[in-house]
């Protein structure tokens, strides 16, 4: 056999994967945050800046629940190709979403003639 088909782990084993375990305590966290959510909306106990805080906050804690117990995000050996894919796909969707935004606000500037307001344009049709 190759070397390249030796593997260090042995049959049914994953060497970057979770554990049963970490995936019970990641659903756990997961509906517990949900059910804090909706609790939140629900009863109407806080006022609505507040609520609004609180639910963002458990929103970003969800998010990083799903990265760490379900994409397995972290810098483990085995999970580091993971991590930087994500940080790459991340990055470039900020770049496409930042260029989009860019070249729609210099069309609309370019669009607009600079000595007339839109109440003149309009009155000019």
């Amino acid at each position: 056999m190759k070397p390249s088909h030796l593997h260090s782990v042995q049959p049914g084993e994953h060497a970057s994967h979770g554990s049963v375990r970490s995936y019970t305590i990641g659903l756990l966290l997961s509906v517990a945050l949900t059910v804090a959510s909706f609790a939140t909306v629900m009863t109407g106990a806080l006022q609505s800046h507040a609520a609004i805080a609180l639910v963002v906050g458990l929103c970003v804690a969800q998010l990083l629940v799903q990265l760490l117990y379900f994409l397995h995000l972290g810098t483990a050996p085995g999970q580091r190709g993971n991590t930087a894919i994500f940080a790459c796909t991340g990055f470039l969707i900020v770049i496409v979403v930042a260029g989009s935004l860019w070249v729609m606000h210099n069309a609309d500037l370019n669009m607009m003639p600079t000595d007339m307001s839109i109440e003149r344009a309009r009155a000019k049709d």
